[in-house]
């Protein structure tokens, strides 16, 4: 199987970057992109040049790190599925895959197809956790949790914090990577005593962090790898009303 990629090429945040082609023969069709990625890494440092930078980690779909765009949509063309795990039999010999970064302002690019997504990881430190004290595990039945609700926080926690959402959207909102995290813990019992300091915190951050406002487009359930859906979002939006009246 022979596959042309497109690469962009940054060598830093501040640097001008520019696509690359580079055309690898020989590829079997159950490799996935990023394996095509290291086939020309490895190319590269024989021929003396630099590797093309990308994040990676688990490679089973499951950390969210390796998120970058193919073909200009996040993560690839195929639904619910990380760019690890997006294997070369989706495509056709002789295909040409254009990957890039995701474009999201409140992510800079650090090289390649690196990005920096930390502003995620503040906008959870903003609120989205529970204070409880630490030890021993309680007992499951101190808590009694609905069948509903544990399905429903189970489903919201399947989030993986990839920022597909964001770089999907026209407005690069966050908005349904913070309704997952918001609609977790608004669904347990656990998570009613901050419910309140909790959504307002976070919605505060997404503005801090410079993200854009959700309008309802839907593109970013539509390239969730973990199938994240837009009733997340109205979850935020009532848990965020709800605390509006409590304040006012």
């Amino acid at each position: 199987m022979t596959i042309t990629l497109r690469v962009w090429r940054q060598r830093g945040p501040e640097a001008e970057g520019a696509f690359e082609d580079h055309v690898l023969h020989g590829l079997s069709p159950h490799m996935s992109v990023l394996d095509a990625l290291d086939m020309l890494n490895e190319r590269l440092v024989g021929e003396g040049q630099a590797p093309v930078g990308f994040d990676h980690d688990c490679r089973e779909g499951i950390c969210g790190s390796c998120g970058a765009m193919v073909n200009g949509v996040a993560h690839g063309p195929v639904s619910e599925t990380t760019l690890c795990q997006l294997h070369l039999r989706h495509f056709g010999d002789s295909d040409v895959l254009v990957l890039e970064p995701f474009r999201v302002g409140a992510f800079p690019v650090v090289r390649d197809l690196i990005v920096d997504r930390s502003a995620l990881d503040r906008i959870i430190g903003a609120g989205g956790y529970i204070s409880v004290r630490t030890g021993a595990a309680p007992e499951a039945s101190t808590t009694p949790v609905r069948k509903d609700a544990a399905d429903r926080a189970f489903s919201m926690a399947a989030c993986i914090g990839c920022g597909a959402c964001a770089a999907a959207c026209p407005n690069a909102s966050a908005m349904l990577f913070t309704a997952a995290k918001v609609a977790h813990l608004a669904s347990l019992p656990q998570g009613q005593p901050e419910a309140n300091e909790r959504v307002k915190s976070m919605v505060a951050a997404i503005d801090t962090e410079g993200f854009g406002g959700c309008s309802n487009h839907g593109e970013c359930a539509a390239v969730c790898p973990k199938g994240i859906d837009l009733s997340a979002i109205a979850t935020l939006n009532r848990e965020y009303l709800r605390a509006q009246l409590a304040e006012s």
